[in-house]
C-alpha cells in the first residue's frame, strides 16, 4: 500500500498541498520559536559561554552572572596554589546607569570589568587582541554593534556611567546580554565605576586548568568546605544554571511551553481538517478499493502513510524556510540559536502533528460503502 500512498499523492497534489502547507507552518512556528527562546535565554550566558576559562569562581548559591556579589580576594590565592590551575582572571561585574543623549533619558546597563592581556580568557571569542587593547585607555569602553541605536551614541562619542564620563573606543558582535546592555571596559576602569565597594572585591574569578578534561575533578577539589565565602562551578555546569534559571525559574519557559502545546494542538486540528477534506475529495477511490476486496485496514494504512508524506514534505519546507528566517535574523543581530538536538525534537514533534492528523482524518473512511458507487 505504500506505492498507493506516494502515487495517490502526487497524482492528487492539489488535494493535499493545504495539508502539507498547514504542517510546514506549524514546523516554522515551533523551529523559529525555539531558536528565539535558545537565543534569547542563551544570552543570559553569554559571558560564560564567550569565554575561555574552564573553572568559574563566584558567591554561593549565584544562579546567574547578574546575581553575584563579592567574594574575598584570597580566593584568588587559593585557586593559585592548586598544582593543576595555570591562571586565575579576575572578573569583575557591576551594575550601571547611563547617560548619554538627552532623547534617550537613563538606560540600565551592565558593567564587565575584564583583563585586557591579549591572551585574557573574559570575552576571547568575541573581543579581538586589538580591539581588547583600546581598553586599556582610561574610561574607555565597548558595547556590541547592535546595541549602538538604543543607547543612541556612536564610536568616538562620550556618555555619563554611575557619574563619571567614558568613551567608547569600540565595538564588537556577541556581546549583548539578557535584560540590558552590556558595557565591557578594564579592570581599572570598572573599579571607578563602582562607587560602592570599597574594599575592591570582585564578584568572579575564572580559572584556566593545564588539563580542562579534569574539569570536574579539580573542582571538587577546590570547593571550599564548611561555611563557604565562594562556590566554583565548571563552565559549561554555569552556563546551564543560569540559562534554566532565566527559562524556567523567572516563569517565562512555562510560557515557552505553553505557547508550543498550543501550537502542537493547533497545527494538529487544521491538518486534520485538510486531510480529512483530501479523503473525503478520494472518497469514490476508496469506496472502488474497499469493493475490490481491499479492507478497512489496508485503507487507513494508506491514509495513515499519506499523513507521513505529507509530514515529510511539510518538515522539509518548514526546516527551509527556517534556516533563512534565522539566517536573516543573524543578519540583522537578532538572537537565535539552533542546535541538532532542539530540530530534532521539533521535527517529532512535526511527524506527529502530521500522524495525529491521519490517524484523525481515518474517520472519513467510514463512508468509503461500495453502495456509494451506484449512486
Amino acid at each position: 500500500m505504500v506505492p498507493l500512498a506516494r502515487k495517490t499523492l502526487v497524482h492528487e497534489w492539489r488535494r493535499f498541498l493545504p495539508s502539507a502547507l498547514a504542517v510546514a507552518f506549524c514546523g516554522l512556528l515551533l523551529l523559529v520559536q525555539a531558536a528565539l527562546v535558545l537565543g534569547i535565554f542563551n544570552s543570559a550566558a553569554v559571558y560564560i559561554k564567550k569565554s575561555g576559562g574552564d573553572l568559574w569562581a563566584g558567591y554561593p548559591g549565584t544562579q546567574s552572572i547578574e546575581l553575584g556579589r563579592p567574594i574575598p580576594h584570597d580566593a584568588q590565592i587559593k585557586l593559585l596554589m592548586d598544582p593543576e590551575v595555570e591562571r586565575v582572571e579576575p572578573f569583575r561585574w557591576i551594575d550601571g546607569d547611563w547617560r548619554g543623549p538627552a532623547d534617550k533619558g537613563g538606560v540600565s546597563v551592565f558593567i564587565s570589568g575584564i583583563d585586557t592581556r591579549p591572551d585574557a580568557m573574559m570575552f576571547a571569542d568575541v573581543l579581538a587582541p586589538e580591539l581588547r587593547a583600546q581598553l586599556d585607555e582610561p574610561d574607555s569602553v565597548i558595547i556590541d554593534r547592535a546595541d549602538l541605536a538604543k543607547l543612541g551614541i556612536d564610536v568616538g562619542a562620550q556618555a555619563v556611567v554611575n557619574g563619571k564620563r567614558v568613551r567608547i573606543v569600540g565595538v564588537g558582535n556577541g556581546l549583548r546580554a539578557l535584560g540590558g546592555v552590556n558595557i565591557v571596559t578594564s579592570l581599572a576602569t570598572a573599579r571607578r565605576l563602582e562607587a560602592d565597594n570599597e574594599s575592591g572585591d570582585v564578584a568572579y574569578y575564572v580559572v584556566k586548568l593545564r588539563d580542562p578534561q579534569r574539569a570536574e575533578e579539580v573542582r571538587k577539589r577546590l570547593q571550599p568546605g564548611g561555611t563557604r565565602r565562594y562556590e566554583i562551578w565548571t563552565q559549561r555546569a554555569f552556563a546551564h544554571r543560569a540559562v534554566t534559571y532565566w527559562m524556567f525559574e523567572t516563569g517565562a519557559g512555562l510560557g515557552v511551553i505553553f505557547l508550543a502545546a498550543v501550537v502542537f494542538l493547533v497545527g494538529a486540528v487544521i491538518t486534520s481538517q485538510t486531510l480529512m477534506g483530501a479523503v473525503a475529495g478520494s472518497i469514490r477511490e476508496y469506496a472502488t478499493l474497499h469493493a475490490l476486496g481491499v479492507g478497512f485496514s489496508a485503507l487507513r494504512g494508506v491514509v495513515v502513510k499519506q499523513s507521513a508524506w505529507v509530514g515529510a514534505f511539510g518538515l522539509v519546507v518548514g526546516g527551509l524556510v527556517t534556516a533563512l528566517i534565522v539566517w536573516l535574523a543573524n543578519r540583522r543581530d537578532v538572537p537565535v540559536q539552533l542546535d541538532a538536538l532542539t530540530v530534532a525534537v521539533c521535527a517529532i514533534a512535526v511527524m506527529g502533528i502530521a500522524l495525529v492528523s491521519g490517524l484523525m482524518a481515518v474517520r472519513a473512511l467510514r463512508h468509503a460503502d461500495p453502495a456509494l458507487l451506484l449512486r
